[in-house]
């Protein structure tokens, strides 16, 4: 009978994927220079992960200091927001966050996990559902907190998610990040209304 994988070392190889990828990038990654880099094979990564999306999405979704895993210790530190005036300044926050340093490193990963879910969606499209999805869902849960019903609630969070993407990743380009902020605040100006009508 095989024995299971080790989880110690599947974990600390989920680690050293998601470094690897973050200096390289996704464009020409191949299991078998990845395994020299990280001490093994590409045959061993393959035994852990089963694929090389899979061991992919796993390591993106275990970095503990992704945003959405600090805007849920927001959320359980402040507790959820009450009003429209909350909600803004938990989102405020978010965004905030979003100027460190080690979370702008990763954005152009992230650019490139979008451009691999658009190009080879049966490869990478589950990757990037789930990141937009874990944004989604934390935001309707906010939004339902206001006394929204679960369709506006859900309407409202991918209009957050979607632009609030957009105006992250559009920076990579051309490098305006002021001008980003001052379009998620103005983004935030028009939509908070709606919200104190919630209210």
């Amino acid at each position: 009978m095989p024995r299971p994988p080790d989880p110690a070392r599947r974990r600390a190889l989920l680690d050293g994927v998601r470094a690897y990828v973050l200096r390289n990038g996704l464009a020409d990654l191949s299991l078998r220079p990845l395994g020299r880099a990280l001490g093994t094979s590409d045959r061993m990564l393959l035994y852990y992960f089963g694929t090389k999306e899979r061991m992919i999405a796993e390591a993106l979704a275990l970095y503990e200091r992704r945003p959405v895993f600090r805007a849920r210790t927001l959320l359980e530190s402040g507790g959820s927001p009450t009003d429209a005036a909350g909600l803004r300044r938990f989102l405020e926050r978010v965004w905030r966050q979003f100027s460190d340093p080690d979370v702008r490193a990763v954005l152009p990963l992230y650019l490139e996990v979008m451009s691999a879910s658009v190009l080879h969606p049966d490869r990478y499209g589950p990757v990037m559902r789930d990141i937009i999805s874990e944004w989604t869902d934390l935001f309707t849960s906010v939004f339902l907190g206001l006394g929204m019903d679960r369709e506006r609630a859900r309407t409202q969070a991918a209009l957050l998610t979607d632009a609030s993407f957009g105006l992250l990743l559009a920076p990579l380009a051309d490098g305006h990040w002021e001008r980003a902020e001052a379009a998620f605040h103005t983004l935030l100006d028009t939509l908070e209304p709606g919200w104190r009508a919630t209210a």
